[in-house]
């Protein structure tokens, strides 16, 4: 029996045990059935009660799991089919309960679980669990109307639909079903060469995308989806931290900043892996795996998708490539990222989007640094632009934030030259005149209201239109970082380095002093000392040419540690990171 494997059979029968007695037994309840979750509440969303139930149907039918057969899983597994019948809307959808209600996406999250939970037990040779098979075939179908005609609010949804889709095409054989799915498909993927998808999400969505894409790239036969799988899960070997945590620095979604590991992306490694014979996805889905833990989403299942896919996951003496720990990687240099923006105004779309964000930094250079234990993200159209990982301490960001925008400064451009790495951006900033006349609402100036929303602004010329340069050059050393900041000649304008630290290390240094909030100080001269367990880095040197302790629209999210240097324009500073 394989590592991973005894792992997750292990680990699922405990979560088994503990979702079982979160069971909602209360037949007045309208939950009867759902599995309560952080809320106190049962959600039919893909990481509630279906996400027990993958769990739970995978032990029904493993003759490894202890829950082997169980007539009392089996009872609290038909309870649970009952709750999703029940919670499932008239349309076919469920709601996320969060936010998005009759929801065609989240239910083509929950569809691509069921799938496979159908699947596994209608072809399992035990004539008790067969009802429990159908309930889920008739949720199944009763969402077939909703796929079929339901939208979406983000990139990622459109391939969870898709793969959605394909699924439920697999068990009931309707080609309109595929019909819809190559309607998404037309759109094109959105995917750089190098492997990014819109969202940047390396802690999510990017794992979304990718099991999503697996399957109905498998499905409908479609090699060049299986290719965008590739290239992401190629790109994410370099996206990892020596202690597991992904990178999230440069995040276009809610992962950004946050902590995540590699779990998720097990399942699409393991196919991968089987399917191009590949030993470094081999290598990657077992270090993946190492990292699950509890539940997943229902569509993202580890041991679920092991039971159904048992040929398609098979990586049984494949050998494993050492996963590089030495390297400097350069992620989206080519993309034509300016190219793509320049056109923005022709689609004619005018910057509004329902529900959603138009990610327009898909596809901005990053480069990677690893040598052993230290690890560094370098990374442009983002708030930080440097990040590094020494042992155990987290300088989770570095960021530069200017009056004149004002706000934290996003570099748009990112260049290597001899070993350094150079950022730049032009800021820009003007007034606006008169509407022309041609161009004003009837009846302005005629002694009625004139409301300021109701003016057509896009008309208005402008005038005095400043700029500003800034550029952040960035050298390593031996044991350090440099970091340059250089200003144009424009005089007086107040700007902010903040270094961002983990709540976790203890700072200390003689030039420190509170700047308002607990975990914010101002490095007035000298050098900042930050430790975290064995390890320690030092920030040089210090500067307070202004007092102002935040720079408008600047925000400081809580649970950071923050170091500001106060600095005012012209300026042309070098500041030191050591690493002890």
């Amino acid at each position: 029996m394989e590592p991973t494997y005894r792992k997750l059979v292990q680990l699922y029968d405990d979560v088994t045990e503990s979702t079982l007695i979160k069971q909602v037994r209360d037949t007045e309840s309208k939950y009867v059935g759902g599995i309560m979750d952080a809320t106190g509440i049962p959600r039919p969303n893909h990481g509630g009660t279906p996400s027990a139930m993958a769990c739970w149907a995978s032990a029904l039918v493993n003759p490894d799991s202890r829950y082997y057969h169980d007539p009392g899983l089996l009872d609290a597994f038909e309870r649970a089919a009952d709750f999703m019948l029940n919670r499932q809307h008239p349309d076919g959808t469920v709601s996320l309960g969060s936010t998005n209600f009759n929801s065609p996406p989240d239910t083509a999250f929950v569809v691509g679980g069921v799938t496979q939970m159908y699947r596994l037990l209608e072809g399992h040779d035990w004539d008790p669990v067969k009802p429990a098979a159908a309930k889920l075939k008739r949720f199944l179908e009763r969402t077939v109307p909703a796929m079929l005609t339901g939208g979406c609010h983000t990139p990622n949804h459109r391939w969870v639909i898709t793969a959605a889709l394909s699924l439920l095409y697999e068990i009931f054989g309707l080609p309109e079903l595929v019909a819809r799915a190559e309607e998404w498909l037309a759109e094109g993927l959105d995917i750089t060469e190098d492997g990014e998808w819109t969202e940047r999400s390396n802690g999510i969505y990017n794992a979304v995308s990718d099991i999503a894409l697996y399957h109905a790239g498998r499905v409908l036969n479609r090699p060049e989806l299986l290719e965008a799988v590739r290239r992401n899960l190629r790109m994410m070997v370099y996206l990892v931290h020596p202690s597991g945590e992904v990178v999230t620095d440069y995040s276009g979604r809610q992962d950004f900043g946050h902590t995540y590991d590699m779990a998720t992306y097990f399942l699409s490694y393991r196919f991968m892996a089987a399917h191009d014979r590949d030993p470094l996805f081999a290598a990657m889905a077992d270090y993946a795996g190492s990292f699950i833990k509890g539940l997943e989403g229902v569509n993202n299942n580890a041991m679920l998708q092991l039971l159904v896919y048992p040929r398609e996951t098979d990586i049984s003496g494949l050998e494993r490539a050492p996963l590089p720990d030495r390297y400097v990687k350069r992620i989206n240099a080519a993309h034509p990222i300016g190219e793509h923006l320049g056109r923005i105004d022709s689609v004619g779309h005018h910057m509004k989007i329902q529900h959603s964000s138009m990610h327009l930094a898909f596809g901005a250079p990053v480069v990677r640094l690893r040598e052993a234990d230290t690890s560094v993200t370098i990374m442009a159209r983002t708030p930080s632009f440097f990040s590094l990982r020494h042992g155990k301490v987290r300088l989770l960001g570095v960021k530069l934030s200017t009056s004149f925008s004002p706000g934290v400064v996003k570099f748009e451009d990112l260049v290597m030259e001899d070993g350094r790495y150079e950022l730049g951006v032009e800021l820009e900033k003007g007034y606006t005149g008169p509407l022309p006349k041609q161009h004003l609402p009837e009846r302005a100036g005629a002694g009625r209201p004139s409301p300021w929303y109701l003016l057509p602004h896009q008309h208005r010329p402008m005038t005095h239109v400043q700029t500003h340069r800034l550029t952040a050059e960035l050298t390593p050393g031996e044991a350090e970082w440099s970091i340059r900041i250089r200003s144009d000649e424009r005089e007086d304008v107040i700007t902010q380095l903040t270094f961002i630290l983990g709540a976790e290390g203890t700072l200390s240094g003689d030039g420190l002093r509170p700047a308002g909030e607990e975990g914010r100080y101002v490095l007035k001269q000298g050098a900042a000392r930050y430790e975290a367990g064995e390890n320690a880095i030092e920030i040089s040197p210090g500067a307070e040419e202004h007092f102002v302790s935040e720079v408008r629209e600047d925000t400081h999210p809580q649970g950071c540690q923050y170091v500001h240097i106060n600095l005012v324009t012209p300026f042309d500073r070098t500041f030191t990171v050591r690493l002890l």
